[in-house]
């Protein structure tokens, strides 16, 4: 078998999908990229067994053909290759792949393409169209919150909930909860889906800028992505999710608005000075004022400052994980946020001041037990 290419072209398509290749997979043939031609189409499949992705690529062939090619020595020679048309000859007896440029030959053992595991196939389930830059943005504003306990594998990926009237995306790691809804997308069956964390982040990074169509479809095992040249099949977190709905406050009678961007500088810098373990601030609510500090009372470190706010409720006083706050406010993109809260044991919402009419966020943050320096 052989065929021709272009070294950057190739390159591309690799990339685009390499996320997949894990590093010491449990079945050593996961460490190879699956190459499929078939009437002068290339397809390249990479897999890891709970994730796929498949991209494909025109090129120069007389016959079809398949092999299991080494990930790692393939991209690192292509990465130092000029852009030029390569020459790849295939062995189907021994598995040898020698590939011909301009500058030389190299040669690298290939393995059986039988013995690749097969995708699995999404039938009989749901199908919806995304924009990619709506599912992309979806990904990154809850994606940080999700959870990385594998004793609890439900918080592990992110919530995708369907309806007829709109589309929820929610991520917890149980100190914090992210809400994403969407107006502007939605399904006349109902449906709820548990997407894993790493098949997002692998398709936040090949989803299109513009606003490309992606194709979803789901059944009750996998979900299917498509766009552009690229295919994706995942397998979904088959647990029950946390009731979400529950764990968000109804009654906030204490309301604070203020600028973001001050806020949020403030509690950065205020951080610094925090316990390294708690990473508690302190915010104390009276009138108009915030004032936000934090002490750590190993190394006789303190701050506080003073910011103006618009405030209605009771003076309160409430502590938070710096960490959580920095990174709930650092994906708001409002110039003012909002701050709800009931009483310093019991959660806060954050969100936006304004929201868009067509999504709607909303950040939960659980307050940590204030200590008791003055």
């Amino acid at each position: 078998m052989k065929f021709i290419v272009s070294s950057t072209a190739l390159l591309k398509q690799l990339t685009s999908i390499n996320g997949v290749v894990a590093n010491n997979p449990v079945v050593p043939i996961l460490e190879n990229f699956l190459f499929e031609i078939n009437d002068g189409v290339l397809t390249i499949t990479a897999s890891d067994l709970e994730t796929s992705m498949i991209t494909e690529i025109h090129v120069e062939a007389r016959e079809n053909g398949r092999i299991a090619a080494p990930a790692r020595i393939l991209i690192d020679t292509l990465k130092n290759l000029p852009d030029q048309p390569v020459t790849f000859t295939i062995d189907e007896e021994t598995y040898t792949i020698e590939i011909s440029s301009s500058n030389g030959r190299y040669k690298l053992s290939g393995e059986n393409a039988t013995d690749f595991p097969k995708v699995p196939v999404v039938r009989g389930g749901n199908a919806i169209e995304i924009p990619s830059n709506v599912l992309g943005r979806a990904i990154n504003k809850t994606i940080f919150a999700v959870s990385n306990d594998e004793l609890r594998p439900a918080m592990t990926g992110i919530f995708v909930q369907l309806n007829s009237g709109n589309i929820t995306f929610v991520a917890t790691d149980g100190h914090r909860l992210l809400r994403y809804r969407r107006q502007d997308v939605s399904s006349d069956n109902a449906a709820s889906i548990i997407i894993p964390k790493k098949a997002f982040n692998l398709l936040k990074s090949t989803l299109p800028n513009e606003a490309t169509a992606v194709r979803v479809e789901f059944n009750t095992s996998n979900a299917f992505f498509s766009f552009d040249n690229i295919r994706m099949i995942c397998r979904l977190i088959d647990e029950r999710y946390p009731d979400y709905e529950n764990v968000i406050p109804a009654q906030n009678p204490n309301k604070l608005v203020i600028d973001r961007y001050d806020f949020l500088s403030s509690v950065k810098r205020i951080s610094i000075y925090s316990n390294k373990t708690t990473h508690q601030v302190r915010l104390r609510i009276t009138g108009s004022e915030l004032q936000i500090s934090a002490e750590d009372l190993d190394f006789s470190n303190e701050a506080n400052e003073r910011l103006t706010c618009q405030y209605d409720g009771e003076d309160m006083e409430i502590g938070f994980n710096a960490k959580f706050l920095t990174e709930m406010l650092s994906n708001i993109d409002s110039d003012e946020i909002t701050l709800e809260l009931s009483t310093p044991n019991r959660a806060g919402l954050l969100m936006p001041s304004t929201n868009d009419d067509e999504e709607s966020i909303l950040m939960l943050v659980m307050p940590v037990m204030l200590n008791n320096y003055v």
